[in-house]
């Protein structure tokens, strides 16, 4: 059954019959699905063409912060991390910021280090607040007993919107199917941050602590810190929404970027972008910069906004097969709600603020000795020449975080490395030196041991080096 308004009807009845789900949970899954079957219908006039459209320009911030007004800056600002991730991509059933990343300490150990060092030092209170999803909650707050003798012990959270999959050839809930387990539902995306933090209580809760600012960052960024010159430019300038962007490298030309489009400042997603049009999207000349999700917003407008249902960002459609069966999940971006705040801006942050840890390449570029690690804050180490970190791809043996590290006996330098490429039954020993160019392949029924040495071949039988 093909998808269009007249199925709205049957399906607002069997979502009205889902008693999992909330009064705003139903009222914001049928606006979107309405808004989503609108689209279908308009999408033909609505297809951006990028010929047309300029890059906007970016401001970068360089004012100071005098550390006589730190702390009062940072009394009106609340950090919330978005933590409805699985590690899936690496293996994990669990939540993705429980993974261990650095020195026996998790994605959320660091962020409460980070936040708690930031308070004690300046005498401030930035509460951290976190984002579940259903499918992460339970697992986390089995976690936050490890922070007995924080003042995090009850670290406040809200729950992202809980979703039915939507059965695609029938256009109906899929719990309403009888598919009432996990497998049924779906977080809406990050873009639900804001009617989320609404609809908990949790936004006029801090609007009555004198809270002005909200800093969303997703919980693996190990680069998204609070950074002072930037809350202090959006409190003199007015600003109710601020994205930070960072220059496009080869890896990035998927990312969303920002445009200026009708006026507005507005969030363009590859997936919003013509056939046609692709290649020029992915251009890192004409398009040089790309989306953080590293987003600072104005409390009060969030409110504003929300109130009015004014928030309609665009809709992602991600179809899936799950057992078998083809389903649709409609989802939204945060950082499509750029064009909706007032006085809007992206500012280019420098490449630091963008480190996230998506798969154990990741793992192994902030494990090592690349980066350090003080106070919670990951920290590029000075002796990298090269802005660039190294290239690193490593082979499906790699992938699964639980049996990572077992691949080495000591995570090895690579402050001097270009690119890495493992294949294979490969592991390193310890105090193992990588430089430049370094391709490592074991054959087939072959076990290779990378043992103590320097490293700097390009080709795959590689004899080791100890000078260069």
């Amino acid at each position: 059954m093909a998808a269009t308004t007249e199925n709205l009807p049957r399906l607002k009845s069997a979502v009205d019959g889902l008693t999992e789900m909330s009064e705003n949970e139903r009222s914001g899954f049928i606006n979107l699905v309405s808004r989503y079957l609108r689209f279908l219908y308009s999408l033909s006039i609505n297809l951006l063409l990028l010929v047309m459209i300029k890059q906007m320009v970016f401001m970068f911030i360089t004012n100071d912060v005098d550390v006589s007004e730190t702390k009062n800056l940072l009394d009106k600002l609340v950090v919330l991390k978005l933590n409805g991730g699985l590690g899936t991509t690496m293996g994990c059933t669990g939540p993705k910021s429980v993974i261990e990343v650095r020195d026996g300490l998790t994605f959320l150990d660091l962020i409460v280090i980070q936040i708690e060092n930031l308070n004690n030092k300046y005498g401030c209170k930035v509460p951290l607040v976190l984002m579940n999803s259903f499918n992460t909650h339970d697992d986390t707050q089995k976690v936050l007993i490890f922070y007995c003798g924080s003042h995090f012990l009850l670290l406040p959270y809200f729950l992202l919107s809980k979703y039915p999959r939507v059965v695609a050839d029938e256009f109906v809930p899929w719990p309403s199917k009888g598919k009432t387990d996990k497998d049924g539902w779906y977080p809406p995306g990050h873009g639900d941050v804001f009617p989320s933090l609404m609809n908990s209580g949790k936004l006029d809760a801090f609007l009555s602590q004198g809270k002005e600012y909200v800093f969303v960052a997703n919980s693996d960024n190990l680069g998204a810190i609070v950074d002072l010159t930037i809350l202090k430019h959006l409190i003199q300038n007015k600003n109710e929404y601020c994205m930070e962007v960072t220059p496009k490298t080869l890896a990035d030309v998927k990312g969303g970027t920002l445009i200026s489009y009708e006026g507005k400042v507005q969030l363009l997603e590859i997936a919003q972008v013509p056939d046609e049009h692709v290649n020029e999207f992915k251009s890192i000349e004409k398009f040089k910069i790309f989306n953080t999700n590293n987003l600072w917003v104005n409390l009060k407008a969030i409110k504003k906004l929300v109130e009015a249902d004014a928030l309609k960002m665009e809709i992602i459609p991600n179809p899936k097969e799950v057992d078998g069966v083809k389903v649709l999940q409609l989802e939204t971006a945060a950082g499509a709600a750029i064009r909706f705040f007032d006085n809007a801006i992206g500012v280019n942050v420098p490449r630091s603020r963008f480190l996230p840890v998506k798969a154990t390449s990741d793992l192994l570029l902030v494990q090592s000795d690349l980066y350090t690690l003080v106070d919670g804050f990951v920290t590029r180490n000075s002796a990298r020449t090269n802005p660039s970190n190294p290239s690193i791809e490593l082979g499906p043996e790699f992938k699964k975080v639980s049996n990572f590290l077992s691949w080495f006996k000591s995570i090895p330098s690579i402050v001097e490395l270009d690119s890495l490429k493992v294949s294979g039954d490969v592991s390193f020993g310890s105090s193992v030196v990588l430089k430049g160019k370094v391709t490592v392949t074991a054959k087939s029924g072959i076990k290779l041991e990378i043992p103590t040495g320097l490293w700097s071949r390009t080709r795959t039988s590689m004899v080791p080096r100890t000078s260069e």
